[in-house]
C-alpha cells in the first residue's frame, strides 16, 4: 500500500471558509460498512444507541499565529523585516517550538517585538523549526498572546481570506477549557448547546479528554511509503473519571465513539491492549495506520481530510481504504464539505 492509494480529486469550491452557523445545522454523512445516508448533525442522536459514549477532547486553542518585527540593531533595514511565527507548542526548558517566515532572516539573539509588551529571542532551528525564548511567562504571557496574536487556521483557508474575530469563537468548541493546541480539533465544532442537550436526552453519555492538537499532525505525508512517516509528538491526559466511565459504558454493552482523530489517538494510546484504559498523561506520536488493531473504538466522528494525509490513512485503518474511498466519492458528489469547517462523518465499521 503506497500513499497515492489514499489520492482523490475534491473540486475547490468544496473547501469550506467559513463553519456552518448554526454548528450543528451542518451536514453529517453516516456510513456504515456498506450503507450510506445523508443527514445532519442535529440528527446525530437518531444514529447512536442509549447507552453509546461520545469521547470529547476539550483542548483550547490558543491564538498561536503572531506577526512581529526583527530587531537586530538601529538600522532602518533591519527595524523593517516583518517575521510571521506560528507556535508549534512549549518546550521543556520553557522556550517554544514555532514555523517562522522568513527563517532565513534571523540570526542566533535577534529579538522579535509583537507589541510593546510582548517580544521573543531568536535561539535556534533545526529541520526548519525555531525555538523562541519569550520575555513573558504564566498569565502574563497568555494575555499577550491573546491580545496580539491569531486563530491559526489552516493554509488552505487563509490563503483565500484573512483570518478575523469571528474566527475566535468558531474554531473553538463548546467544551473548549484547557489551553495548550495550535490547531482545532476540528469534528467538535458541530456541536452546540442544543445538540448536547438532545444527546443527553437519548441517554448517550459523554467524557472528556485532552490532546493539545500540533502543527506536526497537519504535516504533509512526504514519503510514497507512507509507513517511514513520524509524528510529532503531541501530550495528552486521559483522568481518571474519563478512564472509569469508558470502562462502565464498555462493560455495559455501549459503544466507545471518539469525537475526532485527535480523541481516538489519545485513548489508543491509552489502552492497556485488552480493551481497556487506564488513567494516562503524557505525548504520544502514535501513527494509526492500516492493520492497527483498534482497543477501544467502535466508530469515529470526524470531518473530511485532505488527500494523502496522516488522518485520511487513519480513517481508512478503520473503515478500509475501499470503502473509504467510496465514501469520499459519494461526499463529494452530494457536494459535502471539506477540512476544518467543513460537514462532518460518522463512521461506524460494525453497523
Amino acid at each position: 500500500m503506497k500513499l497515492s492509494d489514499f489520492d482523490f480529486d475534491l473540486p475547490d469550491e468544496l473547501i469550506a471558509l467559513r463553519p456552518a452557523r448554526p454548528r450543528s445545522s451542518s451536514r453529517l454523512l453516516v456510513a456504515g460498512p456498506a450503507s450510506v445516508h445523508d443527514a445532519c448533525m442535529v440528527d446525530l442522536p437518531n444514529f447512536l444507541r442509549p447507552g453509546d459514549r461520545l469521547v470529547l477532547n476539550d483542548t483550547r486553542v490558543i491564538p498561536a499565529r503572531l506577526v512581529g518585527r526583527r530587531r537586530r540593531d538601529s538600522s532602518r533595514e533591519s527595524a523593517g523585516v516583518t517575521i510571521e511565527v506560528t507556535l508549534l507548542g512549549t518546550r521543556t526548558d520553557g522556550k517554544w517550538n514555532a514555523l517562522v517566515k522568513p527563517l532565513r532572516r534571523l540570526k542566533t539573539g535577534d529579538t522579535i517585538h509583537f507589541s510593546d509588551d510582548m517580544r521573543a529571542t531568536f535561539i535556534s532551528s533545526a529541520e526548519g523549526v525555531a525555538v523562541l525564548a519569550f520575555n513573558l511567562a504564566g498569565p502574563e504571557f497568555d494575555a499577550a498572546l491573546d491580545a496580539c496574536g491569531s486563530m491559526p487556521l489552516p493554509p488552505y483557508i487563509t490563503a483565500k481570506r484573512a483570518v478575523d474575530e469571528e474566527d475566535r469563537e468558531c474554531y473553538q468548541s463548546v467544551w473548549a477549557e484547557r489551553s495548550g493546541s495550535v490547531a482545532a480539533p476540528t469534528a467538535s465544532l458541530h456541536f452546540d448547546g442544543i445538540l448536547l442537550k438532545a444527546l443527553e436526552a437519548r441517554g448517550i453519555a459523554t467524557s472528556r479528554v485532552t490532546l493539545h492538537v500540533g502543527a506536526g499532525t497537519f504535516l504533509p505525508v512526504r514519503d510514497e511509503d507512507f509507513r517511514e512517516h513520524r509524528l510529532h509528538a503531541e501530550w495528552g491526559e486521559v483522568r481518571e473519571k474519563a478512564a472509569l466511565e469508558i470502562n462502565a459504558t464498555r462493560n455495559s454493552g455501549g459503544r466507545i465513539i471518539p469525537v475526532g482523530t485527535t480523541a481516538l489517538r489519545l485513548i489508543e494510546s491509552a489502552a492497556t491492549g485488552s480493551g481497556r484504559i487506564v488513567a494516562w498523561r503524557g505525548e504520544t506520536d502514535l501513527f494509526i495506520k492500516p492493520g492497527f488493531g483498534f482497543q477501544l473504538t467502535d466508530g469515529l466522528l470526524t470531518n473530511f481530510h485532505l488527500p494523502k494525509s496522516t488522518l485520511i490513512i487513519l480513517v481508512a485503518a478503520l473503515m478500509g481504504r475501499e470503502r473509504l474511498l467510496a465514501i469520499y466519492s459519494h461526499a463529494i458528489d452530494s457536494g459535502y464539505r471539506f477540512f476544518s469547517y467543513g460537514d462532518a462523518s460518522l463512521l461506524l465499521p460494525e453497523a
